[in-house]
């Protein structure tokens, strides 16, 4: 059986993807093979392209951080049962492909029913949203929060499940998206014409509980400066690496754009007002607390098979076309989730 997948066989730009036709993987001993459905970008599969992202990238590799399929055959020592199901995974690379073969820990099922571009925006972004609020802010009802590039994937997610908690919510996003951060609850803030710093205070008078920084670099000292004593800026992305929809260049830059958060939190930590900066990764969290990423991510599926949440789709791509689809996430305006459809069917 053929299968379709992209490769990259060096680091650079959207030009490395390419598209290539082979035989369907056969799974090993525990795995489990998965026809996948749909394979969510992100901004972290560009960083990975282009060889900068933390995790280790080894040549030739397939990206695809967060998929969702049908098992359809089982390994050796793998139960069968899961053949036929409807099963989410966070593989983090692979999941670029029209079949990945996984360990069978791995799998988690999804209700029937859902749609699979939605269910898979959940994998990453969602469970990044949810473990940022729950298990690293332990936010409340009541509290105050900023959300940084509140109209994008892990931005959306935020707001929706922020709304369900009860926090008041201050969005920055670009003018055109202001309707989408009003329409999810927050107060938008155009952070093109106006110092988010300024707002904030202007806003609230004595700032917020909690900040969400995807952003990364200097955004992230100039978040802990519209913090109330003993708030909390959650650090987990690194978009300031884009620049006119490319990549900054530089090692230097890079190692900057690493090295200087870390700094910022040592920083934070001597600061008086007990107000802290705390980095998230979803896979090293994973890797320390896989039960966490299960239950986190069975209660999301629960939350969206309940029509409690609804991830916005930014568009479904064919799986062929991924080098457009990193084009897109490259421009930085993409507003929720950018899906490839990977099995049509």
């Amino acid at each position: 059986m053929k299968s379709l997948r992209i490769v990259a066989r060096r680091f650079g730009g959207p030009e490395v993807l390419e598209t290539v036709q082979e035989e369907a993987p056969e799974p090993g001993r525990g795995e489990v093979r998965v026809r996948v459905f749909a394979a969510g970008v992100s901004f972290a599969e560009m960083l990975m392209r282009e060889g900068i992202h933390p995790e280790k990238t080894t040549l030739p590799f397939t990206p695809g951080w967060d998929i969702v399929g049908a098992a359809d055959k089982a390994g050796e020592g793998a139960s069968k049962a899961m053949v036929g199901q409807i099963v989410a995974a966070l593989p983090i690379h692979g999941g670029y492909a029209q079949h990945i073969c996984l360990p069978e820990s791995e799998l988690n099922p999804v209700p029937a029913g859902l749609d699979p571009a939605e269910a898979v925006s959940l994998v990453l972004n969602y469970v990044t949203a949810h473990q940022m609020i729950h298990r690293v802010a332990h936010a409340s009802a009541g509290q105050r929060a900023l959300i940084h590039g509140a109209a994008g994937g892990v931005g959306t997610a935020l707001l929706q499940l922020g709304r369900l908690v009860g926090l008041e919510m201050y969005g920055t996003a670009s003018l055109a998206d202001h309707q989408i951060v009003s329409d999810l609850g927050a107060t938008p803030i155009d952070y093109q014409k106006s110092d988010f710093v300024d707002e904030i205070h202007r806003l609230t008078g004595q700032g917020v509980d909690i900040v969400f920084d995807g952003v990364g670099e200097t955004n992230v000292w100039r978040s802990f400066q519209v913090l109330k004593p003993g708030g909390r800026v959650i650090a987990y992305g690194f978009t300031s690496f884009l620049q006119k929809g490319q990549l900054a260049g530089g090692l230097r830059y890079r190692l900057r754009g690493i090295l200087r958060p870390a700094w910022y939190a040592l920083r934070a930590f001597l600061s008086p007002g007990r107000r802290r900066i705390l980095p998230y990764s979803i896979q090293y969290l994973k890797r320390w607390r896989p039960a966490w990423f299960r239950e986190d991510l069975g209660a999301l599926l629960n939350l969206l098979r309940d029509k409690k949440i609804k991830p916005i789709i930014a568009d479904r791509i064919p799986l062929g076309e991924a080098r457009r689809a990193h084009e897109l996430i490259g421009g930085g305006s993409v507003r929720g989730k950018l899906v490839l459809v990977c099995n049509a069917d």
